[in-house]
């Protein structure tokens, strides 16, 4: 019997225009295929209307019409940043329950952080902000136990190594420096893995509270925990200027480098 609204991958990734159903299949077999974040096998079925589908990389999506939503989600302490979890922990798909489309998380806040978390079911705008080569700022307000020292602030601003590897320069600036504790400013360019507890942790210091302020030019603003709102126009106009800025600085970047090998 049929699954209710299921049919096979391979199909929906030609229906897609991606590929024909046999070179599909051949991404099926390289592993090049994910469904729901899980890599796919040949014969799987899925839901073109419910499930996220990813090739190569990238999100596909059968209708050309449906409606693209990007939101902000005030996310709090507690939730886990994923749409479903089989050991009943709360997730933040939760939270936008009433939204008519399944949208997906742009980039991460681990359950102990909070603030600004994006989602949409725009798998392009979702890559151009978290895709690792375009180092979209992002600006968090970090507490840390005890206060901070001169040496500590200066290795957190120059690079930390974390997990074998040194972090990019960062941008920290001290908000409140009080006997036991600091208020942070961090801006970072990259997104690793829990990445400023890390930095932190190396350097002695106890991250006690994490909160994520802004997305490149997008700020958090009063929007309460648990709370959303779509993107302003205004905003996605300055996300997209933003990344274009980011992309004419990398390209630069890269045309200089390459200059430099040619002298």
């Amino acid at each position: 019997m049929e699954d209710s609204g299921k049919i096979r991958i391979q199909k929906i990734i030609a229906d897609a225009g991606i590929a024909s159903r046999r070179k599909a299949e051949e991404l099926i077999k390289r592993g090049a295929v994910n469904v729901n974040g899980k890599r796919a096998q040949l014969g799987d079925k899925a839901d073109p209307n419910k499930d996220r589908i990813v090739v190569a990389g990238r999100e596909i999506t059968l209708s050309k019409d449906a409606k693209k939503y990007y939101i902000m989600l005030h996310k709090p302490r507690g939730f886990i940043t994923t749409m479903n979890d089989e050991g009943g922990r709360k997730c933040v798909a939760e939270l936008i329950d009433e939204i008519p489309a399944r949208l997906f998380p742009v980039g991460r806040l681990d359950k102990d952080s909070e603030g600004l978390l994006l989602m949409t079911n725009d798998g392009d705008f979702a890559n151009m902000i978290s895709h690792p080569s375009t180092h979209f700022a992002k600006t968090y307000r970090v507490t840390v136990h005890p206060r901070i020292t001169e040496d500590q602030l200066t290795t957190l601003t120059t690079g930390v190594v974390i997990d074998g590897r040194k972090s990019m320069p960062a941008s920290v600036r001290v908000v409140t420096n009080e006997k036991e504790r600091t208020v942070l400013e961090i801006i970072l360019e990259e997104g690793r893995n829990r990445q400023i507890r890390k930095m932190c942790e190396a350097i002695g210091l106890e991250v006690a509270r994490l909160k994520r302020t802004a997305v490149g030019p997008v700020k958090l603003g009063m929007l309460q925990p648990g709370k959303w709102r779509e993107l302003e126009t205004a905003e996605m106009k300055s996300i997209r200027a933003y990344h274009k800025k980011l992309a004419a600085k990398r390209e630069h970047e890269e045309n200089f480098e390459r200059s430099k090998k040619k002298n």
